[in-house]
């Protein structure tokens, strides 16, 4: 039986849940039915490189340097030749995009190839949001542009995947396509490491938020709320980490200091052993604008700590139902599996956090819930069986 060849093509490696979803399918799809081919670009250089991660995996990506997230005509005409030179060689049976870049790119070069071969010959596309791309990155003439583009090219997409029920629902907001045309596939991870943590017996609570230190993760907020919480005398003594890196770092570092924190507040950079990193930590925050479906926030979970964020893009289908309405006056809700701020606004943040610490029991109530939840519903082997089956729907 001859195999189903699939070329995989993302934007970039960088620390993610996109790099970490794409190098675990290329790595994890079954090796008797399926030849995968992995096609990557370049990271911007204040980024963390996880090309890493895909060596441990027994993945070499085929690297394009011209395909990078910035819109550069030059590069990107290069980067659409190269992977139309890639697609006319290999002859894949799918293509199957990841982040919108590679989505672009790819999707053009497969629509040009299959508009000089016969229908026999056609390749059929799959494309994944993995995020909301429409909304927190661009402004309103350049995001209209985008929703234009991503129409067009949704005409020749056999399917669209998205990572969260409100994605798919943005996509639909925005006329991409038709229903019947997304499916819902939730992220699949590795979280072995994670949920074989300990509950926190540590004696200093401590709260960390771990992601890119890029504008989208608003980590300005979470440094205004320890601010507004340290305003308290009993949570002095509480540590604050941040973990990741990226272009803001020195900004915030320089606002921690202004804002008179900086001796609670501690900056570890990127951290390969993030289970480590989990096991340190009481409660994890997410304070993003946008979010597709947040890996900080179901490796946290998967580790067993509480959890509060922003209501940004796929958060509230991670975190369930209201378990709890807080007062009238509260800008934040407790929902099954994590505390949801619903403004951006840095004292609603420090107060989730503070009833978060006054309330013992309820906190391990939703850790509790928050590991049985993602330890069943984002699986590996769960993400690689849904995405078999589609494949094998595709071409028939």
């Amino acid at each position: 039986m001859r195999k189903i060849k699939i070329l995989r093509i993302i934007a970039r490696l960088n620390i993610g849940g996109p790099s970490i979803h794409t190098i675990l399918l290329t790595a994890g799809l079954d090796k008797n039915s399926f030849d995968s081919l992995f096609v990557c670009g370049a990271i911007d250089k204040d980024e963390g490189d996880m090309s890493y991660y895909a060596l441990q995996k027994g993945i070499k990506p085929l690297s394009i340097p011209q395909l990078k997230r910035q819109i550069n005509p030059f590069n990107d005409l290069i980067a659409l030749k190269k992977i139309y030179q890639i697609v006319k060689i290999e002859k894949p049976d799918i293509i199957h995009t990841h982040t919108a870049k590679a989505g672009t790119l790819g999707r053009t070069a497969a629509i040009l190839y299959n508009l000089l071969h016969p229908p026999s010959k056609k390749i059929k596309l799959i494309h994944t949001f993995h995020g909301h791309i429409f909304s927190g990155y661009f402004n309103r003439l350049s995001a209209s542009f985008f929703v234009f583009i991503e129409r067009f090219l949704a005409l020749f997409t056999s399917r669209i995947i998205t990572v969260s029920k409100s994605v798919k629902n943005e996509l639909l907001a925005f006329r991409i396509c038709a229903e019947d045309k997304i499916d819902v596939i939730p992220l699949g991870l590795e979280l072995d490491d994670f949920l074989s943590i300990s509950p926190s017996d540590n004696l200093q609570l401590t709260v960390g938020i771990v992601g890119r230190l890029v504008p989208v993760k608003n980590h300005k907020l979470f440094l205004e709320a320890v601010s507004a919480l340290l305003k308290h005398d009993i949570y002095r003594k509480l540590r604050f980490k941040i973990i990741g890196d990226g272009a803001l770092r020195k900004d915030l570092e320089d606002y921690a200091r202004k804002l008179g924190i900086n001796a609670q507040v501690d900056f570890l950079g990127w951290q390969k052993d993030l289970a480590r990193v989990y096991s340190d930590l009481d409660i994890v925050a997410l304070t993003s604008i946008n979010e597709g479906t947040p890996v900080s926030l179901i490796e946290a979970m998967a580790s067993g700590r509480a959890v509060v964020a922003t209501d940004a893009g796929g958060v509230k289908d991670l975190l369930g139902e209201n378990l709890k309405e807080t007062s009238m006056n509260s800008k934040f809700i407790v929902l099954e599996r994590g505390m949801l701020v619903n403004s951006q606004d840095p004292t609603d943040f420090a107060a989730a956090l503070k009833f978060l610490l006054e309330n013992t029991d309820l906190r391990k109530g939703l850790e509790l819930s928050a590991r049985d939840f993602v330890k069943n519903y984002f699986s590996k082997d769960r993400l690689i069986r849904d995405i078999e089956n589609l494949y094998n729907k595709v071409l028939i």
